[in-house]
């Protein structure tokens, strides 16, 4: 999970550690919390696509998550 406070949002922090796990830890799949608009057009900005939809997240609540791939690093 990827959180940025508030205040320090769109800053560039964000990107930088996507950026870090992509290039460290080869990171191509995150999840993300369909109400969450801003997380997904920060993973889209970042080159992640959409490629799955459930209604309910991993524990089984109904929050539902949009599972996003990237390029392959």
């Amino acid at each position: 999970m990827l959180f940025v406070s508030a205040e320090e949002r769109g800053k560039g922090i964000g990107t930088k550690l996507i950026q870090y796990g992509i290039k460290e830890y080869y990171i191509n799949e995150v999840s993300v919390n369909e109400q969450n608009p801003n997380a997904r057009r920060f993973y889209e900005k970042n080159g992640f696509q959409v490629y799955k939809r459930t209604e309910i997240d991993e524990q089984g609540n109904p929050y539902p998550l949009l599972y996003m791939t990237g390029k392959q690093f």
